[in-house]
């Protein structure tokens, strides 16, 4: 007999696959990885990664229906940041376990 020893609400299970479903995308894991280190601009963004304005933004907005990731608005300019701590160890854990030398 196997003993349960974590349950998770149906709720919990539905956040979390939308969650894993939301950054099993390279360019989408890039872009978080990118937001580790802090606070970026759509501009920022285009530029890391070498990909059109469309693009990004199509990518920033499946994170951000998902609750992964914040945007702010300020002049011009978005600017978009890890939602919370909760997705900063997951991406932390993430590229402990499958990025050599992070």
């Amino acid at each position: 007999v196997m003993e349960k020893i974590m349950q998770f609400s149906e709720v919990q299970i539905d956040v979390a696959t939308e969650v894993l479903k939301s950054i099993a995308h390279p360019i989408r894991m890039k872009i978080l990885c990118f937001l580790m280190d802090g606070e970026k601009n759509v501009s920022e963004i285009e530029h890391e990664f070498g990909s059109t304005i469309s693009n990004i933004s199509q990518h920033l907005t499946v994170l951000r229906k998902a609750s992964i990731i914040n945007r702010r608005k300020e002049a011009n300019f978005m600017y978009y940041s890890l939602k919370d701590d909760a997705i900063y160890k997951l991406l932390d854990t993430i590229r402990h376990l499958y990025c050599q030398n992070a």
